[in-house]
């Protein structure tokens, strides 16, 4: 699964979080709840994503994360969103992407008695990024960026988004079972369009990670 994430304060991320101030949602999200531009990001956060437009040119929204139901839902398994009521019509038509520098992770692994236990965090991001992952690290050319996969929707007006994920790269399989559903920056735009088959970029997505231990 994924349950946290975090921006950096690079040129590329500042960039898509000025163009998200720009929206006239940020002011009718802001007594509702947390926007933020940087820093590790949570669910119910208000956070910049990337969405087509009425014309369905690239923009950038503030959406929250998460659905709201009978309990909060901020992930969907790719394998099945077509097929599930609360995700179909998203994954047919309300793709986004989420703009990441990494995501967060904790191990789980089973004890000597077979009990299910959480061990250490994990930072990860798309293998090949060219910095190291140092959090707070403020950089003018940017590393690699992490476009993890979401579907969005309209709550009471405003727009909420999940978090896709799959089965993780052997690299991450011990960490935990499910990774986020990653793209290439090449296909970003393709994985937004309204008229695209999200399953036939399935096979793009990435799964070769870098990682290591968070402080």
């Amino acid at each position: 699964m994924c349950g946290r994430y975090w921006i950096d304060d690079t040129l590329e991320q500042r960039q898509i979080a000025e163009e998200m101030m720009r929206s006239a949602l940020v002011g009718r999200w802001k007594d509702k709840a947390a926007v933020k531009t940087q820093g590790e990001i949570r669910p119910t956060d208000v956070v910049p994503v990337i969405a087509p437009n009425r014309y369905g040119a690239r923009t950038v929204y503030p959406m929250k994360w998460g659905y709201t139901g009978r309990s909060l839902l901020i992930n969907a398994r790719s394998e099945t969103a077509a097929e599930k009521q609360t995700f179909r019509e998203d994954w047919a038509r309300h793709r986004c992407i989420v703009p990441a520098s990494w995501y967060f992770e904790w191990e789980h692994y089973l004890d000597k008695g077979g009990r299910k236990r959480t061990g250490d965090k994990y930072m990860i991001r798309p293998q090949g990024a060219d910095t190291a992952m140092n959090k707070g690290d403020v950089q003018e050319t940017d590393p690699a960026m992490t476009w993890l996969c979401g579907l969005y929707r309209i709550e009471g007006g405003l727009p909420a988004f999940v978090i896709l994920t799959r089965e993780p790269g052997e690299k991450i399989r011990f960490i935990h079972d499910r990774m986020p559903l990653i793209m290439p920056g090449e296909l970003v735009n393709e994985w937004i369009r309204p008229g695209a088959k999200p399953e036939e970029l399935l096979p793009y997505a990435l799964t070769e990670m870098d990682f290591e231990k968070a402080l």
